[in-house]
């Protein structure tokens, strides 16, 4: 690529050949350790609270690893040049979409240390010879680092280029207002109304939706219009969060129930929807949507595949699993092993605590007879550290981890 780069010894170049041999052969770990390193040192934790982000975030630390890891193995301490995967410069549009650029991120460097780290260890496996492991760890940085210099002026050069189409686009403006009023700035409604074309007063209703992937996203603007008219709202305010995702607000106070919602979607598989709790005016418009960005990052954090998820279904689940050792441990020593039982039997807890209590309201809502659901009872109680009468919140709270990761 560079005439004037200088070219490694044939020792230093078999060298680097078998390392980056080697790291390619264990891609995954390797990226798990970047990111790692990276995301230690993140300075934007906003990024961090996004699984989609995070996602794109992933990928990225691959496509770039890849990237410099095969071409070295092609011709060893070449000056590599730029990475521009084409799911990189969508991350990249996504950030400009958020009002962020590459460097809000704070995890370049954080990246290059762990990828270096990792390198060096390599090389040491690889060779003990003073003067070889000299020769190999200089033409070694000056590669990786030229090429995460020369990857981050690309992006940042291709940022400048979307951030000037997008402020030449009518979805900057309401970009900006939404942004504003999630972080609690302070902004006129009268003029934060005009900019959006959705008024603020009255009550809300917020929903995140996404997609699994980009294929499936042609269908996120009609879960948007099935959310709206599951929430009897006549009016809605829609924003690209990114490719795969939308942020939501409907003019509603009442948030659809969790199974019609899943009946409603289920013509569209691989969309996925997390509803905030209903707020009034200002205060409500950013609660909701905070609330279901919790929501979401819950079933991230779970690995779940549930189609919808509300927040006030999950809220309390979301504060136990912020710690997931301590939530591990928590459902062990809660449920003992009713953990590990027949769904039904844990279905039936539920259901019966949600009915408060009430065995035929159970049997009626599960289609069974009441001396069925209270035979499981007695058998849950059975299975139980203690028995449900004497920790049902706890119990409940428990189960909903529980069903969530099932």
């Amino acid at each position: 690529m560079d005439s004037a780069w200088p070219r490694p010894s044939q020792r230093t170049a078999q060298l680097m050949r078998n390392v980056a041999e080697r790291l390619l052969a264990s891609t995954n770990a390797a990226v798990e350790e970047v990111l790692a390193a990276a995301h230690r040192g993140a300075e934007y934790r906003a990024m961090l609270d996004d699984p989609q982000l995070v996602a794109a975030d992933r990928h990225m630390s691959k496509a770039y690893l890849l990237h410099w890891l095969s071409a070295t193995l092609q011709d060893p301490g070449a000056r590599v040049g730029p990475c521009l995967d084409p799911e990189v410069l969508q991350f990249a549009r996504d950030l400009v979409r958020r009002g962020l650029d590459t460097h809000d991120l704070g995890s370049w460097r954080g990246a290059q240390h762990g990828a270096w780290d990792m390198w060096v260890e390599a090389c040491f496996a690889e060779t003990t010879v003073v003067d070889e492991l000299r020769d190999l760890m200089k033409v070694s940085e000056r590669s990786m680092a030229t090429f995460i210099d020369d990857s981050i002026a690309a992006l940042d050069a291709y940022v400048e280029r979307e951030r000037a189409d997008l402020a030449r686009g009518a979805s900057a403006e309401r970009h900006a207002t939404v942004q504003l009023l999630l972080e609690g700035a302070p902004i006129a409604r009268a003029r934060a109304e005009s900019r959006l074309g959705y008024p603020l007063t009255g009550s809300h209703v917020a929903a995140i939706i996404w997609s699994d992937t980009p294929d499936e996203s042609a269908g996120l603007d009609a879960a948007a219009e099935i959310v709206m008219q599951m929430c009897a709202a006549r009016r809605r305010i829609t924003l690209n969060a990114s490719a795969t995702a939308l942020w939501v607000w409907v003019a509603a106070d009442t948030v659809p129930a969790a199974e019609t919602a899943e009946a409603e979607l289920a013509a569209r598989p691989g969309i996925h929807v997390a509803f905030g709790r209903s707020g009034r005016d200002l205060d409500g418009f950013r609660r909701s949507h905070l609330d279901a960005a919790s929501a979401q990052r819950l079933l991230a954090r779970l690995g779940s595949a549930r189609s919808v998820v509300r927040y006030e279904d999950v809220a309390l689940v979301s504060v136990l699993t912020a710690d997931m050792a301590q939530a591990d441990q928590f459902v062990a020593d809660t449920l003992g092993d009713l953990a590990t039982a027949d769904p039904v039997l844990r279905r039936t807890v539920l259901t019966y605590v949600r009915e408060r209590f009430n065995a035929s309201a159970a049997a009626e809502r599960m289609f069974t007879h009441r001396n069925t659901i209270e035979r499981r009872l007695a058998r849950a109680d059975q299975l139980l550290p203690a028995p449900l009468a004497d920790n049902a919140a706890s119990v409940v709270a428990a189960l909903m981890l529980v069903q969530l990761r099932d």
